[in-house]
Protein backbone atom coordinates (compact mmCIF):
# COMPACT_ATOMS: atom_id res chain seq x y z
CA UNK A 1 0.00 0.00 0.00
CA UNK A 2 1.17 3.55 -0.93
CA UNK A 3 -0.01 7.05 -0.69
CA UNK A 4 -0.38 8.82 -3.45
CA UNK A 5 -1.59 13.10 -4.15
CA UNK A 6 -4.06 13.56 -7.33
CA UNK A 7 -3.98 16.79 -8.83
CA UNK A 8 -6.82 17.79 -10.82
CA UNK A 9 -6.05 20.52 -13.68
CA UNK A 10 -8.51 23.45 -14.28
CA UNK A 11 -11.66 22.61 -11.74
CA UNK A 12 -13.89 25.01 -9.97
CA UNK A 13 -12.09 28.02 -11.39
CA UNK A 14 -14.21 30.84 -12.33
CA UNK A 15 -17.49 28.40 -12.37
CA UNK A 16 -15.85 26.02 -14.91
CA UNK A 17 -15.39 22.08 -14.42
CA UNK A 18 -17.44 22.04 -11.20
CA UNK A 19 -16.20 19.35 -9.33
CA UNK A 20 -17.77 19.08 -5.11
CA UNK A 21 -14.80 18.31 -3.31
CA UNK A 22 -16.96 15.53 -1.19
CA UNK A 23 -18.31 13.62 -4.55
CA UNK A 24 -14.82 13.58 -4.78
CA UNK A 25 -13.91 12.26 -1.87
CA UNK A 26 -16.51 9.63 -2.38
CA UNK A 27 -15.69 8.53 -6.29
CA UNK A 28 -12.25 7.99 -4.77
CA UNK A 29 -13.63 5.98 -1.72
CA UNK A 30 -15.58 4.02 -4.72
CA UNK A 31 -12.57 3.57 -6.38
CA UNK A 32 -11.62 1.35 -3.89
CA UNK A 33 -8.85 3.57 -2.85
CA UNK A 34 -8.22 4.01 1.19
CA UNK A 35 -7.58 6.80 3.56
CA UNK A 36 -8.95 9.60 1.15
CA UNK A 37 -8.77 13.32 2.00
CA UNK A 38 -9.49 16.03 -0.10
CA UNK A 39 -7.79 19.54 0.29
CA UNK A 40 -9.47 23.11 -0.43
CA UNK A 41 -11.47 23.02 -3.65
CA UNK A 42 -9.06 23.37 -6.71
CA UNK A 43 -9.33 19.35 -6.76
CA UNK A 44 -6.32 18.00 -4.25
CA UNK A 45 -7.18 14.61 -3.26
CA UNK A 46 -4.85 12.42 -0.74
CA UNK A 47 -4.82 8.24 -0.90
CA UNK A 48 -3.80 5.10 -0.31
CA UNK A 49 -3.59 2.36 -3.04
CA UNK A 50 -2.54 -1.51 -3.30
CA UNK A 51 -1.50 -0.39 -7.03
CA UNK A 52 1.21 1.20 -7.39
CA UNK A 53 1.70 1.72 -11.33
CA UNK A 54 1.01 5.62 -11.21
CA UNK A 55 -0.04 5.57 -15.54
CA UNK A 56 -2.70 3.11 -14.86
CA UNK A 57 -3.58 5.17 -11.73
CA UNK A 58 -3.75 7.92 -13.87
CA UNK A 59 -5.94 6.10 -16.40
CA UNK A 60 -8.41 4.86 -13.47
CA UNK A 61 -8.93 8.25 -12.18
CA UNK A 62 -9.45 10.62 -15.59
CA UNK A 63 -11.84 7.79 -16.72
CA UNK A 64 -13.92 7.93 -13.45
CA UNK A 65 -14.23 11.51 -13.75
CA UNK A 66 -15.40 11.33 -17.26
CA UNK A 67 -17.74 8.62 -16.37
CA UNK A 68 -19.09 10.41 -12.78
CA UNK A 69 -18.82 14.26 -13.45
CA UNK A 70 -18.91 14.14 -17.56
CA UNK A 71 -15.55 16.21 -17.72
CA UNK A 72 -12.64 15.79 -19.17
CA UNK A 73 -9.82 16.42 -16.04
CA UNK A 74 -6.28 15.95 -16.65
CA UNK A 75 -4.91 14.15 -13.69
CA UNK A 76 -1.24 14.31 -11.84
CA UNK A 77 -0.94 11.63 -9.31
CA UNK A 78 2.54 12.23 -7.06
CA UNK A 79 3.90 9.30 -4.90
CA UNK A 80 3.93 10.66 -1.61
CA UNK A 81 7.27 9.84 -1.41
CA UNK A 82 7.97 11.46 -4.79
CA UNK A 83 6.58 14.59 -3.09
CA UNK A 84 8.71 14.60 0.28
CA UNK A 85 11.82 14.16 -2.18
CA UNK A 86 11.04 16.93 -3.92
CA UNK A 87 10.50 19.01 -1.15
CA UNK A 88 13.72 17.86 0.63
CA UNK A 89 15.21 19.22 -2.58
CA UNK A 90 13.40 22.57 -2.61
CA UNK A 91 15.25 25.87 -2.79
CA UNK A 92 16.03 28.13 -0.33
CA UNK A 93 14.53 30.96 -1.47
CA UNK A 94 11.51 28.89 -2.23
CA UNK A 95 8.92 29.83 0.50
CA UNK A 96 10.39 32.39 2.76
CA UNK A 97 9.76 35.52 1.65
CA UNK A 98 5.99 36.86 2.16
CA UNK A 99 6.56 39.30 -0.34
CA UNK A 100 6.65 36.85 -3.41
CA UNK A 101 4.60 34.40 -4.93
CA UNK A 102 5.72 30.98 -4.42
CA UNK A 103 4.13 27.86 -6.95
CA UNK A 104 5.08 24.87 -7.10
CA UNK A 105 4.49 23.56 -10.97
CA UNK A 106 3.60 19.63 -11.25
CA UNK A 107 4.34 18.39 -14.75
CA UNK A 108 2.17 15.71 -16.20
CA UNK A 109 3.58 12.81 -17.16
CA UNK A 110 2.54 14.00 -21.20
CA UNK A 111 5.69 16.16 -21.80
CA UNK A 112 8.95 16.50 -20.10
CA UNK A 113 10.18 19.02 -17.51
CA UNK A 114 12.48 19.74 -20.31
CA UNK A 115 9.90 20.46 -22.39
CA UNK A 116 8.17 22.85 -20.19
CA UNK A 117 11.80 24.88 -20.06
CA UNK A 118 11.73 24.99 -23.58
CA UNK A 119 8.33 26.52 -24.39
CA UNK A 120 8.19 29.24 -21.40
CA UNK A 121 11.42 30.27 -22.46
CA UNK A 122 14.50 31.97 -20.32
CA UNK A 123 13.85 32.92 -16.66
CA UNK A 124 14.27 36.65 -16.59
CA UNK A 125 16.31 36.51 -13.56
CA UNK A 126 16.01 40.14 -12.36
CA UNK A 127 11.73 38.81 -11.91
CA UNK A 128 11.84 35.41 -11.08
CA UNK A 129 13.92 31.98 -9.62
CA UNK A 130 12.75 28.61 -10.92
CA UNK A 131 14.70 24.97 -10.36
CA UNK A 132 13.10 21.76 -10.26
CA UNK A 133 13.46 18.19 -8.88
CA UNK A 134 11.82 15.34 -10.49
CA UNK A 135 8.48 16.45 -12.33
CA UNK A 136 7.90 19.62 -9.64
CA UNK A 137 9.36 22.94 -11.00
CA UNK A 138 10.10 25.38 -8.00
CA UNK A 139 8.76 28.69 -9.12
CA UNK A 140 9.12 31.90 -7.31
CA UNK A 141 8.58 36.02 -8.11
CA UNK A 142 7.97 39.18 -5.98
CA UNK A 143 4.35 39.96 -6.22
CA UNK A 144 5.42 43.55 -7.00
CA UNK A 145 6.89 42.21 -10.53
CA UNK A 146 5.08 39.05 -10.78
CA UNK A 147 3.23 40.20 -14.19
CA UNK A 148 7.15 40.87 -15.62
CA UNK A 149 8.17 37.57 -15.15
CA UNK A 150 8.37 35.27 -18.10
CA UNK A 151 6.91 31.98 -16.22
CA UNK A 152 3.71 34.14 -14.92
CA UNK A 153 3.16 33.58 -18.70
CA UNK A 154 2.99 29.79 -18.61
CA UNK A 155 -0.78 30.05 -18.93
CA UNK A 156 -0.67 31.00 -22.32
CA UNK A 157 2.04 28.67 -23.56
CA UNK A 158 1.78 25.72 -25.50
CA UNK A 159 2.62 23.70 -22.31
CA UNK A 160 -0.16 25.01 -20.24
CA UNK A 161 -2.78 21.64 -20.42
CA UNK A 162 0.52 19.83 -19.38
CA UNK A 163 1.18 21.06 -15.78
CA UNK A 164 -1.04 21.54 -12.75
CA UNK A 165 0.02 24.83 -10.27
CA UNK A 166 -0.38 25.10 -6.65
CA UNK A 167 1.24 27.91 -4.21
CA UNK A 168 3.16 26.93 -1.46
CA UNK A 169 0.97 26.89 0.98
CA UNK A 170 -1.45 24.08 -1.06
CA UNK A 171 2.41 22.26 -1.66
CA UNK A 172 3.02 22.28 2.03
CA UNK A 173 -0.37 20.96 3.13
CA UNK A 174 -0.31 18.28 0.57
CA UNK A 175 2.87 17.06 1.82
CA UNK A 176 1.40 17.27 5.37
CA UNK A 177 -1.55 15.43 4.40
CA UNK A 178 0.14 12.89 2.81
CA UNK A 179 2.76 11.85 5.81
Amino acid sequence: MAKYIALLRGINIGGRNKIPMPQLKELFEELDFFEVVTYINSGNVVFSSENQDVNELIKICEAAIVEKFALNIPVAIIPAEELAEAMKHAPEWWDQDKETIHYAIFVLPSVSVEEVYKAVGEIKPEYEQVTHHGRVIFWSAPAKTFSKARWSKIASSSVNNHVTIRNANTTNKLLLLSQ
